[in-house]
């Protein structure tokens, strides 16, 4: 890893860490992606607001540096924390972040679904994102891609989201 010295004179590494989630398409529920609410007639199920982006990055973020994944924080088994709203997720890990004196660097997240069209949606998906983790709109990277009608998500019953995040953690 890339060693660098701060200012504090303690020493900095550059750690990676990768998302994944997926989450099933239903009619009845909102679609929040990115911390944007899409206008779309179906949403995804979760136990949460369902926001597979969110998901996906905060993953990332907590594999960066080594704090396992937002179901241990936010177990699908604990009814008091139904619906609960992927931006307080995000908000929890910012903060193991910072006690673990991490910095994102850039996040770069690719979703994979057939519906909604996602391209009109990247600048504003790439703001929120940007706002939501308190890093630079040049820092976040955010692309969609199909699936040629194959699968699952092909036929519009699910969407796959993946992630890659960069931070800086002292050491």
């Amino acid at each position: 890893m890339k060693k660098s010295s701060v200012k504090s004179g303690k020493q900095t590494e550059t750690r990676i860490g990768f998302g994944y989630d997926i989450h099933r398409m239903v009619e009845g529920r909102e679609l929040i992606l990115g911390g944007l609410k899409i206008n779309h007639p179906k949403g995804l199920l979760g136990h949460s607001d369902g926001d597979v982006v969110i998901h996906t990055i905060c993953d990332s973020l907590l594999g960066s540096v080594g704090a396992g994944e937002i179901g241990v924080y936010f177990p699908p088994t604990d009814l008091a924390i139904m619906g609960i709203s992927s931006r307080a997720i995000a908000e929890k890990v910012l903060e193991i972040l910072e006690k673990k004196e991490a910095k994102i660097n850039q996040i770069d997240v690719t979703i994979v679904a057939e519906e909604p069209k996602i391209k009109p949606h990247y600048e504003n998906i790439k703001k929120s994102l940007s706002e939501i983790f308190k890093t630079k709109p040049e820092d976040v990277s955010f692309k969609a891609k199909s699936m040629e009608g194959l699968g699952e998500v092909g036929k519009g019953e699910a969407i796959i989201c993946y992630a890659v995040s960069a931070v800086k953690i002292k050491k």
